[in-house]
């Protein structure tokens, strides 16, 4: 096997203005200013030393032009699976090298591992060398070709910023419960060091964390989940040692569903004195709501989008990958059969995962009203533009007819809610608040839920049924009206 591990980079075709040097992963296009990668400049690659020739030269795979850290990432485990295959057997490991490196030469795609398995004659037999944790979380996710794209790279996230660096180099068949549950315990110290950095009086302290993450309960939730997956996977393999799936048996604080709290007078005004934000998911009043569409309609291109939101509680990847085709105003519905997805910042179209989320909503006569003049608009936009413009059939677009980037559109929410003065939510909270509004109004749980995409009514009622102040102190005056001739 090869002794090195591989790595990923970012590179470009810039050259020094003095020496006419190539920059390579020094420039400092690279980056942003506030320190993440700039996915409009440079291009990734990767690089993994491979096994020694048949006549005992060095050699190594390598490939540039990828479009993301995602990919390249995905290209290097993918290469680390295939070697693995040869299970340490010097002249398989050849082999193997050689498809590898026949591929790379000729820029074709690499091989999969059922192909090279056929190639190389490998069986399901016991392994005469287990593999670490690592190697078969390689070989597990490259096994998946059925996945979706955001999944892959949620697993791909998992494994290569906990699971690996904490348990990778564990023997697959020694690996022990309480080894994860240290894994957590770890992560959770590291959590306490960005929040006290983060309130330090010393801008360096602060500095050193700017950009890290604090890892939540329900992302932790979501790790053990890719393990359990893995070692499931693992237990049913013959080849492998391995008859107890440990995660299942990893201690983790239950994660209680987080209901949302509503902006009310009071927590708005302790907010305005503390800074601090009440609750993770906060909604507004409808009379902050419609500050907010107040607000926004000095953006013609997006209140459209916003006002549906607010509305009837789309969520921002079905908003955005909305179609004209799916839009029937006559009939005042809309189909919701697609979504924008984001892959890091890449974005793919998708369906809804579940059979849930693909619904028919019907609309409000106003906003039948505010979706026709904006088709309106954005007709005479786009002849103007002629040729310039982008005819992608969507529903909410930019000036040129191009759909908005989910991450663009959150910017621009989060820019137009500060300048309304209003206290923080998330763009989601929109869709919250929709479902909130909509049961305040009497609107029957079951056609709420259908129209939001729920599995369940239970979901929705147990959410958002009592998020209103108003709707609970009307319900209790209502009850107390009623005792009023007894107790008189």
């Amino acid at each position: 096997m090869a002794s090195h591990d591989g790595s990923v980079f970012k590179r470009c075709g810039c050259r020094d203005q003095v020496t006419g040097k190539l920059l390579g992963a020094k420039c400092a296009k690279l980056r942003r200013d506030e320190g993440g990668w700039n996915p409009r400049h440079g291009e990734w690659g990767f690089q993994l030393e491979l096994p020694r020739t048949a006549e005992g030269r060095r050699r190594q795979a390598r490939r540039t032009g990828l479009g993301s850290q995602e990919e390249a990432q995905r290209a290097l485990e993918h290469l680390k699976a295939l070697i693995h295959l040869a299970e340490g057997e010097d002249e398989v490991e050849v082999q193997v090298a050689d498809l590898i490196q026949a591929a790379l030469r000729g820029r074709h795609r690499l091989p999969e591992v059922e192909e090279v398995k056929r190639r190389i004659g490998a069986g399901v037999r016991p392994r005469e060398k287990v593999p670490t944790v690592a190697q078969w979380l390689g070989e597990w996710l490259v096994g998946k070709p059925d996945l979706a794209e955001k999944t892959r790279l949620s697993y791909a996230g998992h494994i290569r910023n906990y699971l690996n660096s904490h348990l990778g180099c564990t023997r697959l068949d020694k690996l022990q419960a309480w080894q994860v549950e240290a894994m957590f315990a770890e992560i959770e110290e590291t959590n306490t060091h960005i929040l006290e950095c983060r309130e330090s009086n010393d801008a360096k302290v602060r500095a050193s964390v700017k950009g890290q993450r604090v890892v939540s309960l329900i992302t932790k939730h979501r790790i053990r989940a890719t393990l359990r997956s893995a070692l499931s996977e693992a237990v049913r393999r013959p080849d492998l040692p391995v008859s107890v799936n440990i995660a299942s048996h990893v201690r983790l604080p239950s994660c209680p569903r987080t209901k949302p709290l509503v902006w009310t007078a009071d927590r708005v005004r302790q907010w305005q004195v503390d800074g601090v934000v009440p609750g993770e998911v906060m909604v507004w009043t409808p009379e902050q709501t419609i500050t907010f569409l107040a607000h926004a309609k000095k953006y013609v291109w997006l209140f459209p989008l916003f006002h549906l939101i607010a509305l009837k509680g789309l969520r921002r990847g079905e908003a955005v990958g909305l179609p004209w085709a799916n839009t029937r105003l006559t009939d005042g519905q809309v189909d919701i059969r697609t979504q924008v997805v984001t892959l890091g910042w890449k974005v793919a179209t998708t369906t809804p995962k579940s059979a849930a989320g693909q619904r028919t909503i019907t609309l409000d006569t106003d906003t039948v009203r505010v979706l026709r003049s904006w088709k309106k608009f954005q007709t005479e936009a786009r002849l103007k533009a002629g040729k310039s413009w982008s005819d992608t059939g969507l529903v909410f677009t930019q000036s040129d007819g191009s759909g908005w980037h989910p991450g663009q559109v959150t910017r621009w929410f989060n820019r137009i809610s500060k300048a309304a003065g209003l206290p923080p939510i998330h763009l989601h909270g929109l869709r919250h608040g929709a479902a909130s509004l909509a049961l305040a109004a009497g609107a029957d749980v079951k056609v709420v839920s259908g129209e939001l995409g729920h599995a369940t009514t239970h979901f929705t009622q147990d959410t958002y049924q009592t998020v209103f102040p108003e709707v609970a102190r009307a319900a209790a005056e209502a009850t107390a009206a009623m005792l009023k001739p007894a107790r008189q």
